[in-house]
């Protein structure tokens, strides 16, 4: 699993625990998050996000 990390604020989404407050479960690719998807916290667009190394 991988973490991906908002350009703008910092807000990272990590693949294992999903958004399950927002609908996303454990588990769920970046490649399965909806391109509607935004930022919970500063509101950016999936395509800000960047994935971060593996042992981060």
């Amino acid at each position: 699993m991988r973490k991906w990390m908002c350009l703008i604020c910092g807000f990272v989404y990590d693949e294992s625990k999903g958004m399950p407050s927002q609908g996303i479960p454990a588990g769920t690719s970046w490649g399965d998050v909806p391109e509607s998807w935004r930022c919970p916290d500063c509101g950016q667009k999936k395509s800000g996000f960047k994935m971060r190394p593996i042992d981060s």
